[in-house]
């Protein structure tokens, strides 16, 4: 069925064979002795109706000409039927188009045609006032149908314009959440690399030991990265079904201990009927406090994490202090951490508060509302 509508969509003239039959096989109503084809020119008045759609004013101007030529001859003059039907089907067509000023000239035509036809041969019918006034709703029901069609043809219209747009929203938040993703798997696991091969660096003459443990961090921090690259490129291309597993909560204490620094980690509550989303935006928000800690905390500088799952919300608090030794080098910055984790939060209708503590430290505190 669906693809027969297609196929008509596609052949509009299709639609119209039932109305040509009409044409056809209206019963005639024809005076006078003569051959038929005298009798069948009025037929050929009709053929522009064919190409009513692609033409609908020359076709309106070619119809009513014809009409006219129908009312002023003798012979065909009663035969009113296919005439008054093909200019209700043009007066249609105009207003289904939007053309109304020149669907209103056309309506004024047809009613000037009708009222020449009731002073010529109206006076010669049993009932002439009728016949000319009673053809009158026929051209309203073509007018009130046109503006049917238009309206609903204008909601099909907007409908797709919306589902299209919907559809480039989609597209949009996708890529968003793939962008704020590739930032803080590449600038936790990056921040994590680069200070973790300085360190090694530094000690590979006084502690060659520590240098092989540093290392080892290195190297499994890149292949971590590696798999939540991979994980991201097989979202790119699979969509939907290619987003499981995502980091859990779970993983929040190899993710503080990856970071190379000391860190506390303190997790409060039940996460057992947690949201699969809920918990990625957790991990993720302190994956990227995190992140900040590395890259602008001194190196004697310590941290701690506090994860509370209460019933209808999840607390985040993530601290570390200021340190006595100076700062370290400052690692490159995109500047989308704080946005990264005002969005995450804000699809959870949570709160974000992050800045300087007074001992010298920062402290990010968040928020995710995971019931209503």
């Amino acid at each position: 069925m669906e693809r027969l509508v297609v196929w008509v969509r596609r052949r509009r003239w299709t639609v119209d064979l039932p109305l040509y039959a009409v044409f056809l096989f209206l019963a005639p109503n024809w005076t006078g002795e003569v051959s038929w084809p005298v009798r069948a020119i009025p037929m050929l008045f009709l053929l522009p109706l064919l190409v009513r759609r692609r033409f609908p004013r020359a076709v309106a101007v070619l119809i009513l000409a014809g009409a006219l030529v129908t009312y002023t001859n003798e012979i065909w003059a009663y035969d009113r039927g296919r005439a008054e039907l093909s200019m209700a089907v043009v007066l249609f067509t105009l207003v289904q188009r939007g053309d109304r000023r020149f669907a209103a000239l056309t309506a004024g035509a047809i009613l000037a045609l009708d009222v020449t036809w009731g002073f010529s041969w109206g006076p010669q019918t049993q009932n002439p006032t009728l016949n000319v006034v009673g053809i009158i709703p026929i051209h309203f029901a073509a007018w009130a149908l046109g503006e049917f069609f238009r309206a609903k043809q204008q909601l099909t219209v907007e409908e797709e314009k919306r589902a299209e747009a919907q559809s480039r929203a989609a597209i949009a938040e996708e890529r968003t959440r793939i962008a704020r993703e590739l930032h803080d798997v590449l600038a936790h696991s990056m921040s994590v690399i680069v200070l973790n091969a300085e360190g090694a660096k530094l000690a590979r003459h006084r502690d060659p030991e520590a240098v092989g443990r540093t290392l080892d961090t290195i190297g499994r921090t890149g292949r971590d990265a590696l798999a939540e690259l991979r994980r991201l490129l097989e979202v790119l291309h699979a969509g939907q079904a290619a987003r499981s597993p995502q980091p859990t909560t779970a993983e929040l204490r190899g993710l503080v201990e990856q970071c190379g620094r000391a860190v506390a980690l303190e997790v409060t509550g039940d996460p057992g009927g947690l949201p699969a989303s809920a918990a990625l935006q957790a991990y993720r928000i302190v994956q990227e406090a995190l992140t900040n800690m590395i890259k602008h905390a001194p190196a004697d500088a310590t941290g701690r994490v506090e994860v509370a799952f209460e019933p209808a919300k999840i607390r985040i608090e993530v601290t570390n202090t200021g340190g006595q030794s100076p700062p370290a080098p400052a690692l490159p910055s995109s500047g989308r951490g704080l946005a990264g984790m005002r969005q995450r939060v804000e699809m959870y209708h949570g709160d974000l508060v992050a800045g300087p503590l007074p001992d010298g430290g920062y402290r990010v505190r968040a928020s995710l509302v995971v019931a209503s």
